[in-house]
């Protein structure tokens, strides 16, 4: 039977979705500025002595409004003119408000979820939002500020971060000097078959059943059961999913209801793409280890929404989440234009 355990207040759903996990406000401030003083004179002696003119108005403070005009003095008794008025004091400061702060000693944090749960990257400090994107444990991402918001577990600190750009929850992540790990940019990309393994595409790019839209540039290889899939690049893996086993409804094959359980793996690779291999019935790695060329990954399968053994593999862009829009793939190790079609049998030189 299958298992899915959700915490909605956090986020946090294991396998395929994910634990709790506007940019703040700088620091400004603006003060408002004293009013300028204006005093006015009377005129000199003179038997009645004239009245002395009005105090002009005094500046506007850049806080505060301008100060009135000072009225005008009266005349004098013994003919010296009456004193002009003073200008009147401009108004308060006002004080911005208080934004994230960022600290030398938390220039990066490190994700901890259970295995196989993901972490929720949210819009803002908060779990009311819908997630932009999903954090794998042992994931090191840099931070952008720390900041206080919605308590998860008790803790009200949430960090700043540029990729996904959102928030994450303190309660699952700490600082770290750590530096992520890179894996090296890719001279290119093999078939995901061990060396000398043949396969024939069964549904390539542009396929009329299922590669469209996000799916455009996938490819299906029709495999027996059990073929040991490869890494086609070195990398580092991002996502899997691997709670579809033995006597679960979707384990054999199913239709669109069992499109969220098909086992796979999602590698990162140092050109910042990612690879997915699909439809597994064995994840043979754990999430953030670094895979090399060649190495297995798992075995194939026809877990989730499928109508047969094959493996499904596709290169993405990196959105954040484990499924993204696929881009062009290329096989080093296919002839012509790399690119091969449906019906064609390839054979892998994937040997590292």
């Amino acid at each position: 039977m299958r298992t899915q355990l959700s915490i909605l207040a956090l986020g946090l759903a294991v396998g395929g979705c994910a634990l709790e996990s506007e940019p703040d406000a700088k620091h400004e401030t603006s003060t408002g500025g004293t009013g300028g003083s204006s005093v006015s004179t009377g005129g000199g002696w003179s038997s009645g002595g004239a009245a002395g003119a009005a105090g002009s108005a005094g500046a506007a403070g850049s806080g505060g409004a301008a100060g009135a005009a000072g009225s005008g003095g009266a005349a004098g008794d013994t003919g010296i003119g009456g004193t002009g008025g003073t200008g009147a004091t401009g108004g308060s400061s006002s004080t911005g408000g208080t934004g994230g702060t960022k600290t030398n000693d938390c220039p990066r944090v490190e994700v901890s979820v259970a295995a196989g749960a993901t972490l929720n990257v949210r819009p803002t400090p908060a779990t009311s939002g819908a997630a932009v994107g999903t954090l794998a444990n042992g994931d090191i991402v840099d931070v952008l500020a720390q900041v206080q918001g919605e308590a998860v577990s008790g803790n009200t600190l949430w960090f700043q971060i540029p990729t996904p750009k959102g928030y994450i929850s303190a309660a699952f992540a700490s600082c770290t000097l750590k530096q992520p790990p890179v894996a090296t940019t890719p001279d290119g990309y093999y078939l995901p078959l061990k060396c000398g393994t043949s396969a024939k595409i069964a549904q390539g790019n542009d396929g009329s059943f299922s590669h469209q839209g996000k799916a455009f540039y996938a490819y299906d290889f029709s495999i027996p059961l059990g073929t040991p899939m490869v890494a086609m690049a070195d990398g580092v893996v991002k996502y899997l999913y691997d709670k579809t086993g033995p006597g679960d409804p979707c384990y054999n094959g199913g239709g669109s209801s069992c499109y969220p359980y098909a086992n796979y793996v999602v590698l990162k690779h140092g050109d910042g793409k990612l690879t997915t291999y699909k439809h597994l019935n064995k994840v043979s790695v754990t999430l953030g280890q670094k895979v090399k060329r060649g190495s297995v990954i798992g075995l194939s399968g026809s877990t989730g929404y499928s109508t047969g053994p094959h493996a499904h593999v596709m290169r993405m862009d990196d959105c954040g989440q484990y499924s993204c829009q696929s881009i062009p793939l290329k096989f080093v190790d296919v002839g012509g234009d790399h690119v091969p079609n449906t019906g064609q049998v390839v054979t892998s030189g994937n040997c590292p």
